[in-house]
């Protein structure tokens, strides 16, 4: 079955292939027919919520809903702004410091260090 852009399609496709029922069996059982069956299936179509979940009923199987917030926020600060404010604190750091910092020198111990 060709992917689906549509995860209505593509969630009573696999609800009917795991039930193991033909697209008449299901469609017979969930009390319509092949053909609109099958254009859910195909996305063509959008069942109503109570026509899914009788589908999905159909095969066996149910479905629960859990409920997230998006993410387009993160501690009430919109996505774009944070990575402008980063941006903004990144330019605030020289590309080429002029003056090295100094790293700690090691020197190599002898058997006498210990």
């Amino acid at each position: 079955m060709p992917e689906h852009h549509n995860p209505t399609g593509a969630v009573l496709h696999r609800a009917r292939q795991q039930s193991g029922l033909s697209l008449r069996g299901a469609a017979s059982r969930a009390g319509t027919s092949h053909a609109t069956l099958s254009a859910y299936e195909k996305g063509t179509k959008s069942p109503t919520t109570d026509t899914f979940f009788r589908i999905l009923h159909a095969c066996g199987l149910s479905a629960d809903i859990e409920l997230r917030p998006r993410i387009r926020e993160f501690n009430g600060l919109p996505r774009g702004e944070e990575l402008a404010q980063v941006l903004r604190l990144a330019a605030e750091f020289p590309a080429n410091p002029a003056r090295r910092p100094r790293q700690p020198i090691f020197r190599k111990l002898s058997a006498a260090d210990g």
